[in-house]
Order: C-alpha cells, then sequence, then structure tokens
C-alpha cells in the first residue's frame, strides 16, 4: 500500500464519527457486492477466473502420490466433490491433538506430515495455494459455519479483540475501515466489510492467488505495523474471527477482487 493511500485511509477515518460496533447479521454483505460487474463477471465465469488454473492444479496434487507413504488425499478422501463439499465453511476449525484451531492450510499440512509422511509445503507456495484452492471451491456456495463449536469461543474473542485494537504508526484497527466507513470509497475504490468469504482469492493488484493471512498482513504493513509471521496464533484468531464473522454468508473461492 502506498504512502499517499495510507494518508487518504487515515483521512477518511478522521472525517467519520461513526461507532465501532459490529455491522447487523442482516447487512452484512459478501465483497462481490461491492465489486465491478467487470470484475464479478470474471469471478462468476470459470473460464476467465485466473483462480482456476490453480484450482486445476490443485486437483492434479488432490490425486498425487506423495511421500514416504506414497498415498494421495484421493486415496483417503475419495472423490473431492463429496468428501470436501462443505469442509471449508468450516475452517478455521478445532484440533484435538493440538488444543488450537488450525486454518485449511495447516490442515493439510497436517495431513501430508501424519498421512502422507510427506513436508510440509510452504505458506503462499502454488502448491499449498493450489491444493487449498482446490478443497475450497467444492464448497461453493455453502454457508459459512466457521466458529459455531464451543471449543473455539476463547480464539474467536482473541481475535475480535486483534480486529479492534488500534495498532501500527497509524493507529488503525481493522474494524476502522471495515465497521464505521464501509459503505464509502478510498481513491476510486469501495471500502468493503471486509468479509473473507472468497479465500483464496485471485488479487488483481497481486496478478496471482493469495491466502487470506497473505492479505492481511498486507493490511498490517500499510498501517505501519508490524506484520505476524504465517500460521501465527494471531493470524488463525484473526482469520477464526472473520470468518465467524461472515457466518451465513456463501464460500466463494476462488473468488476475484481487485
Amino acid at each position: 500500500m502506498s504512502f499517499s493511500r495510507t494518508i487518504a485511509i487515515a483521512g477518511v477515518l478522521a472525517a467519520t464519527a461513526a461507532a465501532a460496533a459490529e455491522i447487523p447479521q442482516e447487512q452484512r454483505r459478501s465483497g462481490f457486492t461491492f465489486m465491478t460487474p467487470e470484475t464479478q463477471t470474471m469471478q462468476n465465469d470459470d473460464t476467465a477466473n485466473p483462480g482456476m488454473l490453480w484450482v486445476l492444479d490443485g486437483e492434479a496434487l488432490w490425486n498425487k502420490q506423495e511421500g514416504n507413504a506414497g498415498k494421495a488425499c484421493a486415496d483417503c478422501h475419495g472423490d473431492a466433490a463429496d468428501s470436501m463439499k462443505g469442509i471449508a465453511a468450516r475452517y478455521p476449525a478445532f484440533d484435538k491433538t493440538l488444543g488450537r484451531p488450525v486454518d485449511l492450510e495447516q490442515r493439510i499440512n497436517l495431513c501430508r506430515t501424519n498421512h502422507q509422511q510427506a513436508t510440509p509445503l510452504a505458506f503462499e507456495s502454488r502448491d499449498l495455494l493450489a491444493i487449498t484452492a482446490f478443497i475450497a471451491k467444492q464448497s461453493r456456495s455453502s454457508p459459512i459455519e466457521a466458529g459455531s463449536d464451543p471449543q473455539l469461543e476463547p480464539f474467536i474473542a482473541k481475535g475480535r479483540a486483534l480486529y479492534t485494537q488500534r495498532q501500527g504508526q497509524l493507529n488503525l484497527a481493522c474494524s476502522n475501515c471495515h465497521e464505521e466507513v464501509w459503505d464509502k470509497r478510498l481513491a476510486g475504490s469501495a471500502i468493503t466489510q471486509g468479509h473473507a468469504t472468497g479465500y483464496p482469492l485471485y488479487r488483481l493488484e497481486w496478478q496471482t492467488l493469495g491466502s487470506l493471512q497473505r492479505r492481511l498482513r498486507a493490511c498490517m504493513t500499510g498501517i505501519r505495523a508490524q506484520a505476524y509471521d504465517f500460521g501465527s496464533p494471531e493470524l488463525i484468531e484473526l482469520e477464526l474471527y472473520l470468518m465467524s464473522r461472515a457466518r451465513g454468508l456463501q464460500v466463494e473461492s476462488p473468488a476475484v477482487r481487485p
């Protein structure tokens, strides 16, 4: 994010006196509804959606035998269209062995190490994004259910605290943009409600597919804050809160955004 853009954000926020309260459930909208018709068409047409290139790679990886165990995802889970339907709508989910939530990328890597005896895939690597996008696509149109497990409540609370915590040199919180001024525009672009309905998604600014954690880290850098490491408990808790906040909206993966 450029310096002039961050200054513009500060100006927009200084000009509003809106209270930092959660958006009522009946008013919650996917970021898709804020996009231009051209961007919406790109997302809706699988032949035009660039994210589908990663989905196709993910399908190949789903059927590829990996690791010392010589197993493919399909060997355990069969047809992803059946076994993975609705799965992405439930993540991050509580892991009983670890005693904490894990997101979908972490679950994939746990399966790789525990069942395939394979090396974990690096965060933001093409292979991890591809297999995640392939699995997430099977949940398209499924209502988001993340956060419904009572064991997740303390972690959701931590995520919400981080979401409303001012930080960085610009002294801004996520909620300052996505709760207080979501119905306004910044430098010609819509300020959305910040619901995580379409990750991993293809961002035109990036010219590639990216995870929700990449987007969160970019926002932190934009407000001149120290970004948390990929896979850190803080990012998982924030991701969990955002998904629970979007509960009832539909999964759109792979979405397309500006």
